[in-house]
């Protein structure tokens, strides 16, 4: 740490605060004196984590007002710092909340009594899937000729897609009624039934439809009170609807949570979300119970509501927490579509799915296994054939053609036919929605989305050329080996333009389509040169940044004022911050000349054999599921009562042998050793194989999302996890570098992520969460953190890297602060 020598200077009154916080940040940097008028990051060679340490400890002092990470990037001398809390007005600010109790304690019997339940429940379901599945095939096997088998299928296949789609409603009425604001414990009955209505929401097939007016009846089936002419684009299914009210007219983008409770303490709370008539809502926002929007108001991207707050009516809102602003959100013109044109739309969807997308499905794949040979020997029971070599070789064959078929197959999917389909669609031309334009839209974010091929190629070299053949414009993009993480998502992406240098961490969302209630438009979104993203990042069409910007984590890109160049932004809504301090400069010699040319070699020949390991892996995968599924037919014997049963079985044992393989997968590679904690360059060999550990696939534990077996995976995992944690849907990254306390609650879409990068460095250490914490919906927690027994983190708060939460407290926001009394 670098401290520049200075005079004692002369103190003003406010010098005596001054002079203490001057003796705490000396004690954090080590060092002897800080003189006060020295610049944090450019002077004394701070960084974000140093000086999160220094308001951790400020926090701890009762003779000094606290500091938050947005006071030191506003006033980054302590003189000036000091002045700055001098002169905010004593009636001001509010009361800090109370530190909160711990919960009580779980019980450990009923605990596991609703994990036995849970099971019961999944496997019930399995069971039922596998007996309509087995008698289904066959039925349609009696079939005689391709119509006969057609007809059959569309029989079959609509009807079970119709019943699927109708379980979640008749589970609702019957388990629930209709949904009131209440709170209960998890783990009791009445967590079972909320928890078994959920999860038959989350399985059944009218995700799918987002974006479509079917979407919309469906949740009016289930109990909410929605109006005409409202459009929802999230995938994020609202759980307690009778407590959702839209107006009509409402636009919901993608990536908002509006779910209608909260976990909060070892608890659900349910409570009503309340948007009124012509209100927008943005990407990547989080509504909390008890919040509402007026008549005409708007929630712009990247933020929040929660704690009762209510937009009124007409006006734009923004930030987490949001706060008025002047940016209109709503900026595509309006055009005529009316009830006839979306119920045509859903119609036409509709058919499409009974008449081609599921007969074509089940019948194809019957008639796969009819006509194709080779398969007779796996496909005949009572054969007997799984002592044989020739079994095994016969799958063996299979699995290959089959994953070999899906890759080739599925890259010329996703690079042709959606050029082909674009070539209908014109940029800045207005169109109106649920037409034929929308459909190819939609079509093309469907299939250039796929994320296969992504998470094959980010974090490497080969991304870039990928990313070209989706069609992004990245004609001038410098080579860095970490251009893009394996999560990035678009609109379009022939109108999606990166700058030369820049590099994105992960979770980018570039918003190149603007919605209103009636109407839908395409426009370039252009990222400038030298930028640094991290991660969960909206980018929308106008984002006001240019040159050489560091983006934060969760940050709010903005829509108006001055053109931001040669800055860093953090926070929603975003506040200026260095672009880059020491601490991210040391290694800056390994981007330089041959150096550059000789490191980024080999990360180039790392990465591509994690990605030729990682297809292997996959292959390996699809084989096991395979021979498992053919050894069911074997055992089977011709008798189709038990043909049900095994199908059933298959689903579980499939779980099953899925989530134990990865695992196995994950603690290989770590050479079932804990990971410690790194500073390294992104050319450091360390970093190439900790890229290794993102690749490993876990989206499989959603299924285990708010019951006890997510805590045992996570433990199997590595992650030091006490009793009775009720995950909701949280994601954590380096699972040995995080210790979760006893009766802890981790909220739906939450991330506990003990990395970060920042240009050429990466940077981990671990995070502590103490018994009894709460961290809530869509909340992202850093590393180097450490949340005192019974702390509560919002929903979507961002609790930056080195943040030390007090026992009790209740923090919230980007980033997270501790909340006052309203």
């Amino acid at each position: 740490m670098v401290v520049n020598p200075g005079e004692i200077t002369t103190v003003a009154p406010v010098d005596g605060t001054a002079q203490v916080f001057a003796e705490v940040l000396a004690g954090v940097v080590k060092t002897d004196q800080v003189p006060l008028d020295s610049h944090f990051f450019d002077d004394l060679g701070a960084n974000s984590l140093v000086m999160a340490q220094f308001c951790a400890r400020v926090r701890k002092r009762d003779d000094l007002p606290p500091v938050s990470m947005r006071d030191i990037y506003g006033h980054p001398t302590i003189r000036s710092l000091a002045t700055a809390l001098a002169e905010v007005p004593e009636a001001e600010p509010a009361p800090a909340r109370p530190a909160e109790p711990p919960p009580p304690p779980g019980s450990t019997a009923r605990y596991v009594l609703c994990g036995v339940l849970q099971f019961l429940v999944f496997a019930v379901y399995c069971l039922a899937a596998g007996i309509a599945t087995a008698q289904g095939y066959s039925w349609i096997s009696g079939g005689d000729g391709a119509l006969s088998v057609y007809l059959r299928s569309l029989v079959f296949g609509g009807a079970l897609f119709l019943a699927v789609c109708t379980l979640p409603v008749v589970a609702k009425w019957v388990l629930v009624g209709r949904w009131k604001e209440t709170e209960f414990p998890v783990w009791g009955l009445a967590y079972v039934r909320f928890w078994t209505v959920k999860a038959l929401l989350h399985a059944n097939p009218m995700i799918l439809f987002t974006g479509n007016p079917l979407y919309v009846l469906y949740l009016r089936a289930l109990g909410a009170r929605i109006g005409r002419g409202v459009t929802i684009l999230s995938h994020s299914v609202p759980v307690c609807t009778d407590l959702l009210t839209v107006g009509a007219g409402t636009v919901i983008r993608k990536d908002a949570l509006f779910l209608g409770y909260r976990a909060h303490g070892g608890r659900i709370r349910t409570g009503p979300v309340t948007l009124g008539r012509d209100v927008f809502v943005g990407e990547k926002t989080v509504l909390d119970i008890g919040t509402s929007i007026g008549d005409g108001g708007q929630l712009g991207h990247s933020s929040a509501l929660y704690d009762g707050a209510a937009v009124p009516a007409g006006q734009r809102w923004h930030g987490s927490p949001a706060r008025p602003t002047d940016v209109d959100h709503v900026r595509v013109p309006a055009t005529r579509c009316g009830t006839a044109r979306r119920a045509g739309y859903a119609l036409v969807a509709l058919l499409q799915t009974l008449l081609v997308y599921v007969p074509l499905g089940i019948g194809g794949a019957f008639l796969v296994m009819e006509l194709v040979p080779a398969l007779d020997p796996l496909l005949e029971p009572n054969a007997k054939e799984l002592a044989s070599a020739a079994f095994y070789a016969e799958a063996l064959a299979l699995s290959v053609a089959l994953f070999a078929g899906f890759v080739v197959l599925g890259f010329l999917t996703v690079t042709v036919l959606p050029r082909l389909l674009n070539l209908t669609l014109k940029a800045d031309r207005v169109y109106p929605l649920y037409g034929f334009h929308y459909s190819v839209q939609r079509a093309i974010a469907r299939m250039t989305n796929v994320k296969f091929f992504k998470w094959l190629c980010g974090d490497s070299s080969y991304i870039v050329p990928y990313l070209r053949s989706l069609g992004y414009d990245l004609s001038h993009v410098e080579q860095t080996g970490s251009n893009f993480g394996t999560e990035v998502s678009h609109e379009t992406p022939y109108l999606a333009t990166v700058g030369s240098g820049t590099m994105v961490a992960d979770g980018l969302s570039i918003l190149n389509a603007e919605y209103s209630s009636t109407s839908f438009r395409l426009s370039r979104v252009a990222i400038g040169p030298r930028n640094f993203l991290g991660n969960h990042i909206a980018y929308p069409v106008g984002g006001r940044t240019g040159d050489n910007c560091l983006l934060a984590t969760k940050v709010l890109v903005p829509l108006g004022g001055e053109l931001r160049e040669g800055v860093g932004l953090l926070g929603s809504p975003p506040f200026e911050i260095p672009r880059t301090v020491e601490r991210d400069t040391r290694f800056d010699h390994f981007r330089e000349g041959d150096e550059l040319r000789r490191r980024l070699s080999g990360k180039n020949r790392s990465n591509a054999r994690s990605m030729a390991l990682f297809l292997f892996l996959r292959w390996l995968h699809w084989f096991l599921l395979t021979l498992l599924g053919f050894a069911a037919v074997d055992l089977q014997g011709g008798r189709s009562a038990l043909g049900g049963l095994l199908i059933g079985g298959y689903l579980m044992a499939g779980l099953a042998v899925t989530v134990g393989y990865w695992a196995l997968v994950e603690l290989v590679i770590t050479r079932f050793r804990p990971l410690t904690p790194r500073l390294c360059s992104i050319y450091d060999p360390y970093f190439w194989w900790h890229e290794r550990l993102w690749k490993v696939p876990d989206e499989h534990l959603a299924v285990f999302n708010g019951t006890p077996f997510k805590s045992l995976v996570w433990r199997l995992l590595g992650v030091r996890i006490g009793r009775r944690v009720f995950d909701d849907g949280c994601y954590i990254t380096e699972r040995t570098l995080v210790a979760i306390g006893t009766d802890t609650t981790l909220g739906h879409h939450s991330k506990v992520q003990a990395h970060s990068q920042e240009d050429g460095t990466f940077k981990s250490d671990h995070i502590v969460i103490g018994d009894g914490c709460t961290v809530g919906a869509g909340a992202l927690v850093h590393y180097g953190v450490a949340m005192g027994e019974g702390a509560v983190l919002g929903a979507d708060a961002f609790l930056m890297k080195g943040e030390e939460m007090p026992a009790g407290a209740h923090w919230g926001g980007n980033p997270a602060v501790a909340l006052r009394r309203a």
